[in-house]
Formats: C-alpha cells, structure tokens, sequence
C-alpha cells in the first residue's frame, strides 16, 4: 500500500503519470502556495516554481507552510514552497527560481501544465501567451476585494483554464485593454492587494481539481475551457455565461502560426540530458538507528 491509495480511482497508472508530470507555478504568494502542497499531496514529482519575493509579515496570514521564523530569515517563498513540497515528495523534482518568471522560460516551457497565481492582469497575459506559444496548458486563479458600500465588501474571484486553440483570457472578457490600463494604479479596494487564506484556498483546489482532470485518465474527456466565478459572499463557485457562449470558439488572438520559441535555434541546442535526480537515501536498518540513539545518550 502506497500513501497514494486512495486516489487510485483517478485511474490506471495515475500515480506514475502524476509522479512523471511536472507543472510550473508562476507566484509561491497565497494561492500558489496552496498548489504546491496540494500538488505534493496528490503525488505530483516535478515543479518549477518561480517567484522572486521574499516572505513578509504580511504573507502570513495566507502563505501555506510559511512561518514567523521565516519572516525573520528573509526566506525566498520558492524556498518555502520546496521544504513543503519535499515534506511529502522527498526525491520531487524541483527547479526553484527567486527571480522574474521571465528568467525561468527555458524550464517552464518543459510544464505540462501552467498555473498563474499572479496579481496583474499584464503578467497574466504575459503568461498566457507564453504558454499558448509551447502549447502549454495554462490555468489562472486569483481573487480580489471590492468595496460595495458602507463598508462592506466582496471577495470575489476565478478560475480559468486556457488550452492552446481554445478561448482565452481575452476571448471570454476577464483581460481587456482598459484594464490593463487602470490595474497599476488600482488594484482592489480595501487596500493594498486584499487577501484572506480561505478564498485563496478554495480557488487552489479548484485549480488542483483541473490539474488532476488534465493529466490523469480520471476524466475521459478533460474540459477544453473553463471559466468559473467565485463569490466568497455566498460561498460559492459557479460556471461563468462565457463558457457557453464561447464552447465552440476559435481564440483569434492566439493565431497557430504563433507557436513555437520565437529564440530557437537549432544551432544552440546542446540536446544534453537533464541530470538525473539524486537518488533518495538508503533507509537505516533498525538495529544501526537504536545502536545511535544509545551511543548519543552515553
């Protein structure tokens, strides 16, 4: 019996397809923090985190797995996603990059999937685009707070799966001109980028939930596109019109003949194979452990 059983209705092999795929994260804050220790638990072998922040007192009201201490060591937050992704996938696969994902393209264009847990809509359509050129399946979560008058508030949010040829963020209306024009100045209502752990959770699962449909035989036929509304007043995640409206769409703003690395030439690549993981340590016998813990308390 493995730690894995019982998720093995996700299908047969699941736990070495899942265990063989590996996924860029793209913002290790509060909702990318949530997809590394659910990506861990479900068994997920390779990541490639990027962020190029440090933990903050303020983090750590939503930042899974970051502590207090951390804080007073200025630890990166892809260093905090590691030690937790490797509490549970000791021998994962893990390309940490402290640094603007931009730096990181030539790792992150090897995902099998791309999740953006990022604050602007610039940089998710950055990444979009950069997913959609590697034919890369990108999904997007992230939420925000909007005033609504004498003091109350919405917490609200989404989900959205972007495959190559399928509709994208322009397609369905969550990225447009005019807001990208206004985000740099505002971004949210009740103060510098609102965010409560609970939320970000609910908008990580969610993510994980289209991760797993996506790369195991769980579901025959995986979504194409989803846009799904979170409405944290209500408490509740419900599809979006658009994804109706758009099912048999052609995204025009990602044309086919855009695919491919716009850099690549045949004349730079080495075609050497990535080092092979460290092999995990060899279990100690019982009989060496106790004659250790007895030469220690000598």
């Amino acid at each position: 019996m493995s730690r894995l059983d019982r998720q093995s209705f996700l299908g047969p092999e699941s736990d070495a397809i899942l265990g063989a795929a590996t996924i860029g994260i793209v913002g290790l804050g509060g909702g990318g923090s949530h997809i590394a220790q659910q990506a861990a638990h479900m068994g997920i072998g390779g990541y490639v985190n990027a962020d190029p922040d440090i933990i903050e007192d303020t983090n750590t009201n939503r930042l899974i797995g970051g502590t207090l201490a951390d804080v007073d060591d200025k630890l990166p937050k892809v260093d905090i996603a590691q030690r937790l992704i490797r509490g549970l996938q000791p021998d994962a696969r893990i390309v940490s990059a402290p640094a603007d994902w931009h730096g990181s393209t030539d790792d992150l264009k090897l995902c099998d999937v791309i999740v953006g847990a990022v604050d602007s809509f610039k940089e998710r359509e950055q990444l979009e685009r950069f997913a959609r050129r590697h034919l890369i399946p990108y999904i997007d979560i992230g939420m925000d707070v909007h005033e609504i008058g004498k003091k109350a508030y919405l917490v609200s949010g989404q989900v959205i799966l972007s495959m190559p040829g399928c509709p994208c963020l322009r397609c369905c209306g969550f990225i447009t001109d005019e807001r990208l024009e206004q985000e740099a100045q505002h971004y949210g209502a009740a103060g510098s980028r609102p965010q409560v752990v609970w939320s970000n959770g609910v908008l990580a699962s969610t993510a994980v939930g289209l991760l797993t449909q996506l790369l195991t035989p769980w579901f025959a036929n995986p979504p194409r596109f989803v846009y799904l509304d979170y409405d944290g007043n209500k408490g509740t995640i419900t599809r979006n019109p658009r994804m109706e409206l758009l099912k048999n769409h052609i995204c025009p703003h990602h044309p086919a003949d855009e695919t491919g690395d716009p850099l690549f030439d045949i004349r730079r690549q080495t075609f050497a194979p990535r080092a092979a993981p460290a092999a995990p340590a060899r279990p100690v016998p019982w009989w060496r452990a106790l004659l250790r813990r007895i030469k220690d308390a000598l």
